[in-house]
């Protein structure tokens, strides 16, 4: 098989993302009562909150990367994340991931629609991050 048929295509990750910010959004609400109730909810506080969400964004999907290569919404669609070695992700190539998955949002998504242009199919992040999504059979 080509490594193109073990890659999941641009509708399976769409899926999956959706139903990462669908639990992510719940969680973020969960969070933010307690800082919310502790800073009063003051204008000042509003880039420190951010910085918060962000942070708190950031260790749902490294942990789940890192923490067999699959967030639930992964787990759902039956993708998994390594590194493009085969190896497991590490906290700073989830990261890295991270970050440039940032960058490729801001650009109008466009980094995340790269897939279906790419011989690969690999999102901007996948590549500068080097890393790759995998879809796994359904007895897995």
């Amino acid at each position: 098989m080509t490594p193109e048929a073990h890659s999941p295509g641009f509708l399976r990750r769409l899926g999956a993302m959706f139903y990462d910010s669908l639990l992510l959004l719940a969680i973020l609400i969960m969070v933010s009562y307690p800082f919310v109730w502790l800073t009063g909810g003051k204008q000042e506080f509003l880039i420190l909150y951010r910085i918060y969400l962000l942070a708190i964004i950031f260790l749902y999907y490294g942990g789940f990367w890192v923490r067999g290569g699959q967030t639930l919404g992964m787990r759902t669609w039956r993708i998994k994340i390594l590194r493009a070695d085969g190896r497991p992700v590490t906290w700073g190539v989830a990261l890295k991931r991270f970050a440039f998955a940032l960058v490729s949002l801001l650009c109008l998504g466009f980094g995340f629609f790269w897939i279906l242009y790419d011989r690969d199919k690999l999102a901007w992040h996948d590549r500068w991050s080097g890393t790759k999504l995998i879809r796994l059979p359904k007895n897995q």
